[in-house]
């Protein structure tokens, strides 16, 4: 009868302890399963969104200069430099298929268009000038004064906003061009250009009233 007793309270145990267990939270229950899911936020990452957050298209930011977070290394001086990077990659892809297209409509039915188109070839051919002189004038920039700084920056403040300007400028060469699908998806390249245009001019005013500002 002892023997019966004890071997049940075993059992009883073994079962209560099996039924906590199961029951506890994964925190509490399984250590590994709480670092396994929740790593440690990535500081890189953070600092890319939110320095993307001073842009007007923050998810377009971040989701092109995200994949450099190591590269960048929350420094925003190199932050603006991949970021103009990444705008003169877009532009000569752009630059490319405007090429490419506009030969297409020099065969066509619609002058206008092939005028148009070669246009926008030449504005983002000289978007793409502004933009490699912009990367130049930033691997370039010394001192340690706000005013030193400022003033090597200005001309890349200036060459940015310039490079957007010709690429608004294409669009604005499209608006008395007959609506078709070629006009259409030219835009929608531009815009998207544009946008990236516009996040980097942002980060690098960002990065100029940061090592400016007293």
């Amino acid at each position: 009868m002892m023997k019966n007793t004890i071997i049940y309270l075993f059992s009883f145990l073994l079962l209560h302890l099996h039924l906590s267990n199961a029951i506890l939270p994964p925190s509490t229950a399984d250590k590994s399963y709480t670092t396994t899911t929740h790593p440690p936020q990535n500081g890189n990452i953070e600092f890319i969104k939110t320095s993307c957050q001073k842009t007007l298209y923050p998810d377009i930011c971040f989701n092109s200069l995200s994949s450099y977070a190591k590269k960048i290394n929350q420094d925003p001086s190199k932050l603006a430099i991949v970021a103009i990077g990444v705008s003169l990659s877009k532009a000569k892809k752009m630059a490319n298929y405007v090429s490419n297209v506009s030969r297409q409509a020099d065969y066509g039915a619609e002058p206008r268009i092939a005028a148009a188109l070669h246009d926008c070839f030449s504005v983002f051919g000289d978007a793409v000038e502004r933009m490699h002189d912009s990367l130049k004038q930033m691997s370039q920039i010394t001192g340690s004064s706000s005013e030193s700084i400022r003033f090597q920056m200005s001309n890349v403040q200036t060459w940015m906003s310039a490079a957007m300007t010709n690429e608004d400028t294409c669009t604005d060469g499209l608006s008395d061009v007959p609506n078709g699908p070629v006009k259409d998806d030219v835009i929608s390249r531009v815009d998207k250009a544009m946008h990236v245009t516009s996040n980097a001019l942002a980060l690098i005013n960002s990065f100029v009233e940061k090592v400016t500002t007293p």
